[in-house]
């Protein structure tokens, strides 16, 4: 392709990741919100999970995760992340990672945000509805190991049909009953 052709599959191509990266960031924020609804849970988006106190950055040690949402009413920290891939590659990836450095993991999170006392942590994955089954599926092959004591907790699966602002309330999380009361 010359010319003209390329320039304009660049900025067809552009404008189409524009949209598709739009509507990515915009799911983001949307989850974001669902997680913030209920008022004892507070979010940390786009947080580094780093194992490594020497602020070293190695392959397979540090992680952004897309948020952190702790609870203070049920002492739950929800290690959250949003996903529209078809082929799930990259959170399964990350989840095998954080499985095999699962008590490091949570002890670099309760380091870097001081939490004391008994803390339940627990992976969360929101997916569109249609991949629910791959990511269960492939949930289940996840290897653990089995030198650890403490190990990764099974992740909740939550779909992003659920999280949409007009499925709960926002002052509260709790969802709307079936028969209508908005």
């Amino acid at each position: 392709m010359r010319g003209g052709a390329a320039r304009l599959l660049q900025r067809a191509t552009t404008r189409t990741l524009g949209i598709t990266l739009a509507a990515m960031d915009y799911f983001q924020g949307v989850v974001t919100e669902f997680l913030r609804a209920k008022r004892s849970r507070f979010v940390n988006t786009e947080y580094m999970i780093n194992l490594d106190l020497d602020g070293t950055y190695k392959k397979d040690r540090h992680w952004y995760c897309d948020a952190v949402a702790i609870d203070f009413a049920d002492s739950t920290v929800h290690l959250c992340e949003i996903t529209y891939s078809k082929t799930l590659q990259a959170v399964a990836k990350r989840l095998q990672l954080w499985c095999n450095h699962w008590p490091e993991l949570v002890e670099a999170i309760r380091r870097d945000s001081s939490l004391q006392g008994a803390w339940h942590f627990v992976p969360r994955v929101f997916v569109p509805g249609p991949l629910e089954s791959s990511l269960s599926t492939r949930l289940t092959a996840l290897k653990r190991p089995k030198s650890s004591t403490y190990s990764m907790p099974q992740p909740i699966i939550t779909l992003l049909e659920e999280v949409l602002p007009w499925k709960y309330r926002s002052w509260s999380g709790e969802p709307f009953s079936e028969t209508g009361d908005a």
